[in-house]
């Protein structure tokens, strides 16, 4: 039997060698998803809404109908499969984000398209901010895992703000500081939208969008100084 088995057993043979964890951008539930896979998607849930600590491979297996065993051969311990969640996550997150700043112009057009961006990936994929805030919450190492893997994405944030600033598009901010700013008021906009959802209150599209553009208007106000 391969390594990419589903049935929750594990490799035998010449093929026991443990493979390292996926950092391939995959949608969940796609056909052909490996056990690791799935194990991932499954964890980055848990880790997401139940917390990391709170998270059990216990759990886990029974709900992916394997045995905890096969969890452990893929990844040796609860503390690697948070940093294979992590990887896979990073990779996932700069995806987006780099798209947006790719096929976005320049000035206020770039931040507007990165902030509706995110805001997408929220509706389409709210474990993956979920598990930020989580980092965040559980401190270093983890949080500084998930920073170490998103720095090419702040370097290339920071340098295109820094850039409209001696332009004279922006106010004059620090670039770090900045970006710190932005990330907590729209992730501080998020984190309402899921105690929303705690609450059994499941927040509308319209809704979604107007806490959106309520974004994108206070930091156009706080940024800009002329037109985008």
């Amino acid at each position: 039997m391969n390594k990419s088995s589903t049935d929750g057993s594990e490799p035998s043979g010449r093929d026991r060698t443990r493979p390292r964890a996926t950092t391939r951008q995959r949608r969940p539930g796609a056909s052909g998803t490996s056990t690791s896979e799935r194990i991932l998607d499954a964890a980055l849930v848990s880790f997401a809404s139940r917390g990391y600590e709170a998270s059990s491979l216990d759990v886990l297996a029974a709900g992916l109908e394997i045995r905890k065993q096969t969890i452990l051969y893929w990844f040796p311990s609860k503390e690697v499969l948070l940093e294979a969640v992590i990887d896979r996550s990073a990779v996932e997150l700069s995806a987006a984000l780099e798209d947006s700043l790719t096929t976005a112009g320049g000035g206020w057009s770039r931040v507007d398209a990165v902030v509706r961006s995110v805001f997408r990936l929220a509706a389409r994929r709210p474990e993956l901010l979920g598990l930020v805030r989580e980092m965040g919450r559980l401190g270093t190492p983890a949080a500084t895992r998930l920073v170490v893997a998103l720095e090419p994405l702040v370097l290339r944030a920071s340098d295109f703000l820094e850039a409209e600033m001696d332009a004279g598009h922006m106010r004059r901010h620090e670039p770090r500081l900045l970006l710190l700013a932005i990330y907590s008021t729209v992730i501080g906009m998020l984190t309402e939208v899921e105690v929303l959802r705690a609450f059994g209150e499941e927040p509308t599209a319209r809704s979604l969008v107007r806490r959106r553009n309520e974004i994108l208007e206070l930091l156009r106000s706080a940024l800009v100084t002329g037109p985008g």
